[in-house]
């Protein structure tokens, strides 16, 4: 998908009209009781470490987000050579030696696309609400900086990328090679999407993250769902406070 942009800028104050969109968006999402771990990402930080109690920590509810616009946001994927590993807590592909898969640029920043990976159910919430399961996709800048799309993902058609995840899927601790295939494939239809300033949500959970998270979810067939529900479950964290921070929800 080269080239796709999302403009932005200026800022509404509309609580109202974000408030019915909410009420659109909730369509199709779940009540799941209880709290989920925090996953491990075998990093030595434990989850109580003081990185991980921060102001501005990750995931949140999106609920208080109100319509806003700010830096635009452009995707350029290309096909890549992947590496399937399997983490123990979740499935991670990242781009082979050699091979890149594209960037993303938000405002007048470039990040490098680094790998994706998935949470059952998913990490951010809506009104208290979540979907089944979340897709993370992490992109570096040259200085560190960390910009992570989230995209929710709800029972509906078979998916093909996810298809060939779960058909290679190796044992716990293993990896083995992808064939190439491309990013745009788990993109969602719409591109309105919520917008705010966190972190990692597995340790050290550093505050290094711009979060963007879709408003519309991408369809996996149920039993794929129940597949990765199976062999990761509740490796989800648990909602953090918000502490006031802005979160703005780009609607064009």
């Amino acid at each position: 998908m080269p080239g796709r942009t999302f403009p932005r800028g200026g800022v509404l104050q509309s609580s109202a009209a974000a408030m019915a969109i909410f009420a659109a968006v909730l369509v199709g999402f779940y009540d799941l009781p209880g709290r989920a771990a925090l996953a491990e990402d075998h990093s030595g930080v434990p989850a109580t470490a003081a990185t991980c109690r921060g102001e501005r920590q990750s995931p949140i509810d999106l609920g208080g987000a109100l319509p806003a616009r700010g830096a635009a946001l452009a995707l350029d994927y290309t096909p890549f050579d992947g590496e399937l590993h399997h983490r123990g807590h979740t499935l991670e592909v990242m781009p082979r030696a050699g091979s890149a898969g594209g960037t993303l640029v938000l405002g007048n920043d470039r990040y490098n696309f680094v790998q994706f990976h998935f949470h059952h159910p998913s990490e951010h919430a809506l009104a208290g609400k979540r979907w089944p399961m979340e897709m993370h996709i992490v992109h570096r800048a040259a200085d560190g900086r960390l910009v992570v799309l989230g995209i929710m993902l709800r029972p509906g058609r078979e998916n093909g990328g996810i298809a060939a995840l779960l058909k290679a899927m190796p044992h716990s601790g293993g990896a083995l090679s992808l064939p190439p295939m491309e990013l745009g494939q788990f993109m969602p239809a719409g591109r309105a999407h919520f917008s705010y300033e966190g972190s990692l949500t597995t340790p050290p959970c550093s505050e290094i993250v711009q979060w963007i998270v879709f408003r519309d979810p991408i369809e996996a067939a149920p039993g794929q769902i129940t597949a990765l529900a199976r062999a990761f479950p509740m490796n989800a964290r648990p909602l953090q406070p918000s502490h006031g921070r802005p979160v703005g929800l780009d609607l064009f």
